[in-house]
């Protein structure tokens, strides 16, 4: 399904080739006469004139398929037969025998890994799934479906996935990838993306209801950001993404207009859909949240049912739009959308959106307009310098109490060559203690972008990098991990003294109401080391169990490299300390301390709903100099 309008290299045979094996002969051309399905319109036409030891096609996927030994993989793909023997003769016996297919995965070197046959009858679309175990590893294998008998045969949705996927889900998720992501204890997980939600256009874009069902009737298409989307990876594999991390799904939905950007025309190139197709939008969106939420029984409901899901998922949030300019046509659209769906879903919390920019006209305008429409929840992007992060400590500070609540939705750190540097994430991780420290008005926060591929990534700074056999989390991962691992739900009131203006230290105190824990979390980001005096305060606990984790580097320019160990070290260190004691903050780092109370107190309390004190304090003198 490529074409030049993603990449202009691009075109349908893309990744694929011919091939043929011991003096075969063929062609193989593309058809749309009798597709699958109208979403995926498209199939590979097969045309064996001399078998041979095989004729067919071959796919190498990016940089070579990477496999291991002894590890069970899928191969699966939809097939029907055109004829057999020649095609525009009365010997064709289509009827009597079934076509013989091989499907083999071989090394870089030709060499045989893995081999199963299938026998293909018939004319209309059957779907085969045969199961490879390669006899070694082999990190740029290929994969070569061969037609061993004279004949013609249609090849779509061919597809080779491993037996071990995250949670073991059948044509699941890379399970390292995955893995990385969960191991960032995440609450929620925003999806599908950004830009690519809105679309380059009306007509790119993302439509939740063409990725859901089988894989092979959904309907991909290009994004604004040049690559295809084949949409295995749809709406439902999300939510089940979200739902296997214990975290709240949070599906963002265009707000009935196209990214500014599209068509070429940077800032000028928003779209608004007609006002007489708002109804159908309008009730796409309402059976999106039946097919989240809704039972079994439901229309909606039991799509999700059948597709192996018969209980709720529970959608509590929903984003409507992306960084969109703030127009007279966006605030029309979205107050139609926001409006249906208080009408008919009061549970759903509603994210708005204020632009690509912490500030700017659309930034002003998207936050007078929120105001206006009672929007609950306003969408913030902010991609600065590190010393924007720090300046901006006290952002959150000055907001309204009773405005609409910050989704602090994509943020980095940017530095002039955009690389993951130790100080970025230091600024990132000051950025989230602000953040922390606001929690009334931040109530949630995700660094942006997530994922890129190696020699296939045209944005950077990212936060998990990787190959087909690889992962490189940045030291940007390692901050947010950190934060995920000590994350708390009240905050604690903190004393800091003896500090100048403008030095770049960032704290917070929470405590952990689940465990009782209390956790002190400090950024140092300048040149020298602190030694401080820490008092916990008012308790009559006299000892606490202290794990200290702290992150630092030898230099603020530090950034991880593949292949290669991380510059910056993480380490560990459990002790036994009083309610004061002294400490030291390395320079340029992120320190957690985790106090655990030893002995029974009722001072761990769980607070009343909405206490953000107890009468633990945390008052930290830094000495500055030492």
């Amino acid at each position: 399904e490529y074409n030049a309008t993603e990449q202009k290299e691009w075109n349908e045979f893309t990744s694929w080739s011919a091939v043929e094996r011991g003096g075969s002969k063929g062609n193989i051309s593309v058809r749309s006469a009798k597709p699958i399905h109208i979403n995926n319109p498209h199939y590979i036409s097969i045309d064996a004139k001399n078998p041979g030891d095989g004729f067919g096609v071959a796919n190498q996927g990016f940089d070579g398929i990477p496999v291991k030994a002894g590890e069970g993989y899928f191969v699966s793909f939809f097939a029907h037969q055109l004829f057999m023997g020649e095609p525009w003769t009365s010997t064709n016996d289509i009827v009597d025998r079934p076509m013989p297919v091989t499907v083999r995965i071989e090394a870089e070197n030709g060499d045989l890994l893995a081999e199963a046959n299938a026998s293909i009858s018939g004319r209309d679309w059957t779907r085969q799934e045969l199961r490879l175990v390669p006899s070694r590893t082999d990190i740029k294998a290929k994969l070569l479906v061969l037609l061993k008998a004279k004949g013609g045969l249609a090849l779509d949705e061919i597809s080779l996935m491993p037996e071990k996927t995250f949670k073991q889900r059948k044509n699941g998720l890379r399970a390292d990838l995955a893995q990385a992501i969960a191991d960032l204890k995440p609450k929620f997980m925003r999806f599908p993306g950004g830009c690519l939600a809105h679309g380059d256009g009306l007509n790119n874009a993302y439509r939740w209801k063409d990725t859901i069902g089988p894989v092979e009737q959904r309907r991909g298409q290009r994004n604004i950001w040049g690559y295809h989307q084949s949409v295995g990876l749809g709406y439902f594999e999300y939510f089940q993404f979200c739902e296997d991390m214990g975290a709240k799904p949070l599906p963002v939905l265009p707000a009935a207009v196209s990214c500014q950007n599209s068509n070429f025309s940077p800032g000028h190139g928003q779209q608004c859909m007609p006002l007489e197709d708002l109804p159908a939008y309008i009730q796409d969106i309402m059976d999106l949240i039946e097919w989240a939420n809704g039972p079994a029984s439901s229309t909606w409901g039991a799509k999700r049912a059948a597709a192996g899901h018969p209980e709720p998922f529970g959608l509590k949030y929903l984003g409507i739009g992306n960084e969109d300019e703030i127009t007279p046509g966006f605030e029309e659209r979205f107050k139609m959308i926001q409006d249906a769906i208080r009408n008919r879903h009061p549970d759903i919390i509603v994210i708005g959106t204020v632009g690509p920019s912490p500030s700017g006209r659309d930034f002003d305008r998207g936050w007078s307009f929120a105001r206006c429409e009672k929007v609950a929840v306003v969408d913030e992007h902010f991609y600065q310098p590190p010393e924007w992060f720090w300046a901006n400590m006290g952002r959150y500070d000055q907001y309204d109490r009773k405005g609409p609540k910050v989704y602090a939705g994509e943020y980095a750190a940017h530095e002039p060559d955009r690389k993951n540097t130790l100080r970025s994430a230091l600024a990132e991780a000051a950025g989230c203690i602000s953040f922390e420290r606001n929690g009334d008005v931040v109530i949630l926060s995700s660094y942006a972008p997530l994922l890129a591929r190696r020699k296939y990534t045209q944005w950077t700074p990212d936060m998990i990098y990787f190959t087909g056999t690889e992962v490189f989390p940045s030291i940007n991962y390692q901050v947010q991990r950190l934060f995920g691992e000590n994350s708390g739900d009240v905050l604690l009131p903190c004393n800091v003294n003896s500090l100048s203006a403008g030095e770049r230290i960032a704290i917070s105190v929470v405590r952990d109401t689940a465990s009782g824990d209390l956790i002190l979390k400090l950024i140092n980001g300048e040149n020298k080391a602190y030694q401080a005096q820490i008092d916990l305060g008012h308790t009559a606990l006299t000892q606490f169990k202290l794990l200290s984790t702290v992150l630092t580097g030898s230099d603020a320019t530090l950034t991880n490299e593949d292949g290669k160990p991380s510059p910056i070290t993480t380490t560990k260190e459990e002790l036994l300390v009083k309610g004061k004691f002294d400490h030291r903050f390395p320079p340029q780092s992120m320190t957690v301390l985790r106090f655990t109370a030893v002995g029974a107190t009722t001072r761990t309390r769980v607070p009343a709903a909405g206490e953000l004190t107890t009468s633990i304090s945390a008052p930290i003198d830094l000495a500055r100099n030492l």
